[in-house]
């Protein structure tokens, strides 16, 4: 009885992640409401101002926007001809402007609302109505929708809300799916391509790291011999153990609000999200670059970076004057003197969780400086431990080039996001690779004692730590090697540019073609060179003729998620290989603009729309037949067109993703 109800519980769970995200949403989604007005109206003149007002989470994309890219905002200005004309082109606001991985540009969009402007010169003084048609696209953080264009009224007299009229059809169950950030994390850079604040585990992801170099600071010559002359202070100072104990305590305390005060100052100053938005700025990118360099030239023993002497006596002297006070000061002197060794780590942490927004700041500094903090703590509760402690030596100079290497190689990192916002191609993924590899080369062959410095004492033991170190580091960075050659590289994802932004984007000396599929008459490759038909009626033949189901992918070419999909999880290889020679692929662009033949052009019955365009085709085919008009969205039908199971949407877990298929694949 036991192993049937064990094995019940593992079917339940099992069913429940299967089956859990194919309650996709089916909705027609009206994330954008137009409204219309005229201001400063006069006999000759006009200001048509057009608002979009944006659901939360969407957002819409600005007016100008290079080829290759989402589809812009554009305005027509009908039925001017003796009633009216444009005086200079239409104004928007400032809007959001970001470098997108997928795209590889910069990219400009708004979200909550959008204010357009057009002046416009009177020619006919009894003209009462301007038309306009707009024609826009809007994204969330899991779909798109496809360019739509609305005929908006204005009146020069009052104001005319649009709204579309769609009757919405949900499905029973609601659910919302997981959103992913690009920093690419995640490609190219680390910038994102929708604009999401932390949540939660990406703070206490900030924490961790900042905990971690907090510890790294503690091995630096500058802080590591403080221990025991700060610890035996205080346990020497008159009154009983407990009160120094005490006083040990609040000095490590005072170490922490000192920091977290950087990092509240740091917040407060540029704001909780401006240096996210700066993050995709090419001279931000570039000043950050001369600054890790110049931290890592000081960690490789170049020069020392110090705070002014002064401070540091200061300190000192306001220290002397005992009580809580001067143990705040006594802290306080720790951070200033320490700053050349400090500092650089910190400048790091600062840059890299100021670009996260938010509360990113404080939450590394407090992580930084707990673990700061915290030895002095322990030492002074347990004075006998500082017996235990390693002697001030070589080591604590190898410590120091070490993580002069590593802010090094994160340097480079912004260079690369530099050279990706303006696409110069420099610094392209090869390039970047080859630096790296020299970089954790060098560190490798420093770790294991081939190489010195000019601080390194003339007879190093190698430690079994530092060996150890050092073969790892010698490992990574023959991993690294493959790269040049078009391996994928998963473990360091996010931080080379994507394999699109490289001198060989299919790998050094390879052929699209090499090790593809059989291609079939009327299909083409397409992403992780899986065969893709691209027209519905020719791809359901030949699902019949080969006896396989139809993938229907409601996709666009200005679908930032559906590239997520196709780069992330259509390249696993269980999913790659289903995708391949176990269905038949049809992918469907919503926003194709080629115009459709005079002759099949017509007025959708369904929605009411013209259907002038190859995109308007699909996208009335995925409205009218699926009742909903996101992407991406897929699709598994049988020979009769019938749906096998319930069509699931932008699903970023791989392994969730192959279920689906597999059980469609059943069904079939």
């Amino acid at each position: 009885m036991k192993n049937v109800f064990s094995i019940s519980i593992k079917q339940i769970i099992t069913a429940c992640l299967i089956v859990l995200p194919l309650f996709v949403q089916a909705q027609i989604f009206q994330p954008v409401k137009w409204s219309a007005t005229a201001e400063n109206k006069t006999d000759q003149s006009a200001t048509i101002v057009l608002k979009a007002t944006i659901d939360k989470g969407w957002h819409l994309y600005a007016q100008h926007i290079d080829e290759g890219g989402p589809i812009p905002t554009e305005f027509e200005f009908l039925k001017q001809e003796g009633n009216y004309g444009l005086v200079g082109e239409t104004s928007e606001e400032k809007g959001i402007e970001q470098f997108d991985a997928i795209f590889e540009m910069n990219i400009k969009y708004f979200e909550n609302e959008a204010v357009f402007k057009q002046q416009i010169k009177l020619l006919n003084k009894s003209l009462n109505t301007v038309e306009v048609d707009v024609t826009f696209m809007v994204c969330d953080d899991t779909k798109c929708l496809p360019p739509d264009t609305v005929s908006i009224p204005v009146s020069l007299t009052g104001e005319i809300t649009y709204q579309k009229e769609v009757q919405e059809t949900k499905s029973v169950f609601q659910t919302s799916f997981p959103t992913e950030t690009v920093k690419n994390t995640t490609q190219g850079k680390p910038v994102q391509t929708e604009k999401t604040p932390l949540n939660n585990q990406g703070l206490w992801a900030i924490f961790f790291i900042a905990f971690l170099s907090g510890f790294a600071a503690l091995l630096t010559p500058c802080v590591f011999p403080m221990i025991p002359l700060t610890v035996s202070y205080f346990t020497k100072r008159g009154g009983s153990r407990s009160k120094s104990i005490r006083d040990a305590g609040f000095y490590g305390f005072s170490i922490i609000i000192i920091y977290v005060l950087l990092g509240t100052l740091v917040t407060w100053i540029f704001g909780a999200d401006a240096l996210n938005i700066l993050s995709t700025n090419f001279w931000f990118n570039l000043v950050f670059f001369a600054i890790l360099v110049i931290f890592a030239l000081s960690f490789l023993g170049a020069f020392e970076i110090t705070l002014p002497s002064a401070w540091a006596n200061s300190a000192d002297r306001q220290a002397d004057k005992g009580g809580v006070l001067g143990i705040f000061f006594m802290a306080l002197a720790l951070a200033v003197v320490s700053f050349s060794c400090t500092g650089p780590i910190v400048g790091t942490l600062l840059v890299q969780a100021a670009s996260q927004g938010g509360l990113a700041p404080v939450i590394g500094m407090l992580g930084f400086s707990s673990a700061l903090a915290l030895p002095f703590m322990l030492f002074a509760l347990f004075p006998n431990w500082l017996q235990s402690l390693p002697k001030s030596g070589g080591w604590l100079n190898s410590v120091k080039v070490t993580l002069g290497f590593l802010e090094l190689a994160l340097a480079f990192k912004f260079l690369s996001n530099a050279d990706l916002v303006l696409q110069l191609h420099y610094l392209e993924r090869e390039t970047f690779l080859a630096i790296w590899i020299a970089i954790f080369g060098a560190m490798a062959f420093y770790l294991l004692g081939l190489i010195k410095l000019a601080h390194d004492p003339d007879q190093v033991k190698i430690s079994a730590g530092r060996l150890s170190l050092g073969l790892a580091t010698l490992a990574f960075t023959l991993y690294l090697i493959p790269g040049l050659w078009g391996a994928p590289l998963k473990i360091i994802s996010g931080f080379p540019p994507p394999m699109q932004y490289s001198e060989s984007p299919n790998g050094l000396g390879a052929n699209v073609g090499t090790n593809a599929a059989k291609l079939p008459e009327d299909a083409e490759y397409g992403p992780q060179q899986i065969p893709v038909f691209t027209d519905y009626d020719i791809a359901l033949a030949y699902a019949k003729k080969v006896d396989k189901p139809l993938l229907i992918d409601f996709t666009g070419f200005a679908c930032v998620n559906c590239r997520k999909m196709e780069e992330h999880v259509w390249s696993d290889p269980t999913v790659k290989n289903i995708l391949t020679n176990k269905v038949v692929l049809v992918s469907l662009f919503v926003d194709d603009q080629r115009k459709l033949p005079e002759n099949k052009q017509h007025v959708s019955p369904s929605t009411g729309k013209k259907i002038k365009t190859i995109g308007n085709k699909w996208s009335d085919f995925q409205i009218s037949k699926y009742k909903t008009n996101a992407q991406p969205y897929y699709v598994l039908v049988n020979r009769n067109e019938e749906t096998l199971l319930d069509p699931i949407a932008y699903t970023p877990d791989a392994k969730i993703f192959e279920d689906w298929l597999n059980k469609g694949i059943e069904q079939f």
